[in-house]
């Protein structure tokens, strides 16, 4: 995938997929010690261990439909190019974290895309699920809940186009004074 934030996407859908209520989903750029993490921890159905051990493998999928799995394995073959690695931890019945870290300098790295677009696109698929996405560079924060979102709206559907359309353009100005020195 060119961008990590497509990556997100893939991982994010498969949580939804187990189930999840509530994800969370954290980006760490550490640029003192040039490393670059994303973390996914949702609270769906998990996995027992022996699974969770395996789901590097494109070959190991929980799906039906097809045989092959590519959003894990892309995002582990993402983070080994770039001198990192992948990790699940996951416990049946609680839910499932991934964790990918990687050099953020590193030449191979992806570029993290359009996170705005990501968190409205999961909002308008997904009305029902909360999110929760906070980024860190360095000591700055930025964060954003849906759960806030959706007490200050009342009966207003968070996926209505004034509402996404607000939200992608807080998103956007959040992390624009993120990068700002």
């Amino acid at each position: 995938m060119k961008e990590l934030s497509l990556h997100i996407l893939d991982v994010v859908q498969n949580s939804i997929a187990a189930g999840s209520k509530l994800i969370k989903i954290n980006i760490i750029e550490d640029l003192d010690a040039d490393k670059f993490t994303i973390e996914i921890t949702d609270d769906g159905c998990g996995m027992d261990k022996d699974y969770a051990d395996k789901i590097k493998d494109p070959f190991t999928t929980g799906r039906k439909s097809r045989r092959v799995g590519l959003g894990i394995p892309l995002l582990y073959a993402a983070g080994k190019r770039c001198e990192g690695d992948l990790e699940i931890t996951s416990e049946k019945g609680k839910g499932t974290k991934v964790t990918v870290w990687m050099k953020r300098s590193h030449i191979d790295r992806a570029p993290l895309g359009d996170m705005a677009e990501t968190i409205k696109t999961l909002i308008v698929c997904n009305p029902d699920v909360d999110f929760n996405y906070k980024h860190i560079l360095n000591k700055k924060e930025f964060n954003f809940e849906t759960k806030e979102i959706k007490r200050i709206l009342g009966d207003v559907p968070i996926n209505e186009m004034d509402v996404l359309s607000w939200i992608e353009g807080y998103i956007k100005e959040g992390l624009k004074s993120l990068m700002e020195v």
